[in-house]
């Protein structure tokens, strides 16, 4: 069974009048997490685009790369992305919802987050509107300051991204330590660890670039490069 069935059968279980937040409430164990995971991604990538005032053609291929969504799977994330734009509900609530859903593991909410930065650069613009959409959705999943900064340094290009804030890291750290914080990204960036923290096999394009930007990171910083 694909995973646009199950968030078609997810939907289905909505009652009448129930918006799309109360989906969060109800899938909180795997597998149904990375049911859980998209709908998460689809519904503040809607509000995210009510945040900048439009949707773009860019935005919706760059969300069709994430998830590598099938034509014929395109109505289910309509669907998705339409409740969300129509629900009376507001992002922080959605956000909120989805925090609790995964706060046993922050890495989760790091790799939706990366989600959302890639999907808002699809134009190649970055709205201040989105900036402040994405940094309170980060304020309230709880992330470090620092692990806003460097998504932010890696998927928005005002210059070329310094890599001690790639890796969330300062200059003066010392080596020894700048290295287990690089490994520990490597590992947390495996896919089976990301699969196995509930993000669906169908978003693990999201590693790619990661593992790129962080691996050149060190190279820079290590001068292995």
């Amino acid at each position: 069974m694909s995973i646009w069935t199950r968030i078609t059968e997810a939907l289905s279980a909505l009652a009448s009048g129930e918006g799309l937040s109360a989906v969060f409430d109800r899938l909180r164990s795997p597998p149904e997490r990375s049911v859980a995971f998209t709908i998460a991604v689809i519904a503040l990538s809607a509000k995210m685009a009510k945040a900048d005032g439009l949707v773009t053609r860019d935005e919706v291929t760059a969300f069709r790369e994430v998830f590598q969504i099938a034509r014929a799977d395109e109505p289910g994330a309509a669907r998705v992305f339409n409740l969300a734009r129509q629900d009376v509900a507001g992002f922080e609530d959605y956000a909120t919802r989805i925090s609790g859903m995964f706060s046993e593991d922050s890495s989760v909410l790091s790799d939706l987050m990366e989600g959302l930065f890639h999907i808002a650069m699809a134009d190649g613009v970055y709205h201040p509107n989105e900036d402040a959409f994405l940094a309170r959705v980060a304020e309230i999943f709880g992330l470090k300051e620092t692990e806003f900064k460097s998504l932010r340094c890696r998927f928005v290009p005002d210059a070329a991204p310094d890599p001690y804030s790639v890796l969330g890291v300062s200059p003066d750290t010392p080596m020894d330590e700048i290295r287990q914080v690089w490994r520990q990204m490597v590992r947390d960036t495996h896919p089976d660890r990301m699969l196995a923290r509930g993000v669906p096999e169908e978003a693990i394009k999201l590693a790619e670039k990661r593992m790129v930007d962080i691996n050149r990171a060190w190279e820079e910083i290590s001068g292995a490069g």
